[in-house]
């Protein structure tokens, strides 16, 4: 008799388990590099975490790292819909066509791509950040501390989003200091560390003494490190390891608050499709701390330009500005708009080289 009480107490506590398991909100994260790159996949999978503290065992969560952008997405993201994600973030923008292809296929599964902006199903949604206006503050910082007037710049892939971040780096550098120029080079990856140290070495054979970079790993701070006086900033995570230099401050993507609205919004039935581009005055953009190795009138600069942009004061795209070329892009006073920003393809008057086809 006491033998079947128990199998029977196991059954139900069992029964109970599964059940449980099976009401756990399942969300599932996809990513382009390794969640220990230091940069932007660590900051997302920060994201990740803050789900899981907020909700606790209401939630379950799970990911997969270094994800190559193509058919390969398409099958790790039919495999995570298959697994019993009820919501699935792909954090890259070249997932952008596997992303809209399974979430076609999968309606009662919610998609959200970052950076992207195809939006073909109505469960897919996007957002991004204002990444433009962290590199105007940082611009600011290093038109005032190059001393060779030569600042680097290393680019991931030539879209919209890279190149709003070389315009809006130029641009600020050269309203503190008109002698600047800047020399970008093309890494063509998001996360290669040896390919990013290559770049940063080839800036600084160059005379670049300030380098900036769209690219998620510490290597080209490391490789700064290496050369007295040159100094750059931390890209996508804090990369404090290197403070107070080479790395002076830095540029953070703060993903946690969007991933535990999204979540929450499931959880509690308010969920719909939106389309978000949020910024330093929505908290998703932050300036890490300028250290000491920068002036302290420099810093005061910076963080008063930050404030500007963050109260929404001032746009870092304000008129007047030229396009490479010559030809007027803005007029005095005008601010660019968002559609243009999103389609960008275009340098601004006096960045040396051409936009790679």
């Amino acid at each position: 008799m006491l033998r079947k009480t128990l199998l029977a107490t196991a059954a139900v506590l069992a029964f109970a388990s599964a059940a449980a398991a099976q009401d756990k909100l399942k969300a599932c994260f996809v990513y382009v590099g390794p969640i220990g790159d230091g940069g932007w996949t660590f900051q997302h999978d920060q994201g990740r975490l803050d789900v899981e503290k907020a909700f606790g065992d209401k939630v379950e969560t799970a990911y997969q790292e270094n994800v190559p952008e193509g058919a390969d997405a398409e099958r790790v993201l039919t495999q995570m819909a298959l697994s019993g994600c009820k919501i699935i973030f792909t954090t890259s923008f070249g997932y952008m066509d596997a992303t809209n292809a399974v979430a076609a296929k999968f309606p009662d599964i919610m998609f959200e791509h970052a950076t992207g902006y195809k939006r073909d199903s109505a469960n897919v949604s996007t957002y991004n950040a204002r990444f433009y206006e962290g590199r105007a503050v940082t611009g600011t910082i290093a038109g005032r501390m190059t001393k060779s007037n030569k600042i680097g710049y290393i680019g991931s892939f030539p879209i919209p989003e890279v190149i709003q971040g070389i315009n809006a780096s130029f641009i600020h550098a050269k309203k503190v200091n008109p002698d600047v120029t800047m020399s970008v080079v093309w890494a063509y990856t998001w996360f290669d560390p040896a390919k990013e140290a290559d770049a940063a070495k080839a800036l600084i054979e160059q005379g670049v003494d300030v380098i900036l970079q769209h690219t998620d790993s510490t290597a080209p701070l490391a490789e700064a490190a290496k050369t007295p006086g040159v100094i750059g900033f931390g890209q996508a995570s804090d990369m404090a390891e290197y403070k107070p230099s080479p790395r002076v401050s830095a540029i953070i993507d703060n993903w946690g608050p969007y991933y535990v609205e999204r979540v929450g919004a499931l959880l509690d039935g308010t969920y719909a499709q939106k389309d978000t581009w949020a910024g330093i005055g929505g908290g998703e953009v932050l300036i890490g701390e300028i250290t000491d190795a920068v002036p302290a009138e420099v810093k005061a600069e910076a963080e008063a330009l930050a404030t500007s942009i963050g109260d929404g004061s001032y746009h870092p795209f304000t008129g007047p500005l030229n396009k490479q070329d010559g030809s007027v892009w803005l007029a005095d006073g005008e601010v660019a708009d968002d559609g243009t920003l999103a389609g960008l393809n275009f340098y601004v008057e006096g960045i040396e080289g051409e936009i790679p086809q």
